[in-house]
């Protein structure tokens, strides 16, 4: 019987992150906004979430100047995203 192959954990991620940019790439995402931090650098941290579940964003600084509205935490939003 053949050994089973064992992924080291940067394997893994290395694999799942080529599956989900090719496969999705972008994508129209529906959440609310929770943990919105601002940071010093100009880049935005955040999760999308809805009842079930929560994805972590992050909009870099370049990006996130033509926002024409402040997120904050709470409000309901549809977003463009890069899966990566």
């Amino acid at each position: 019987m053949a050994q089973p192959h064992i992924l080291q954990v940067s394997e893994l991620t290395k694999k799942v992150r080529f599956m989900l940019e090719t496969e999705l790439n972008y994508v129209w995402l529906s959440g609310e906004i929770s943990n919105f931090i601002a940071a010093s650098s100009g880049h935005w941290y955040l999760s999308l979430k809805d009842q079930k579940s929560q994805v972590r964003c992050a909009m870099f600084k370049g990006s996130n100047r033509s926002v024409r509205i402040a997120p904050r935490n709470g409000q309901q939003v549809l977003v463009k995203a890069k899966v990566s």
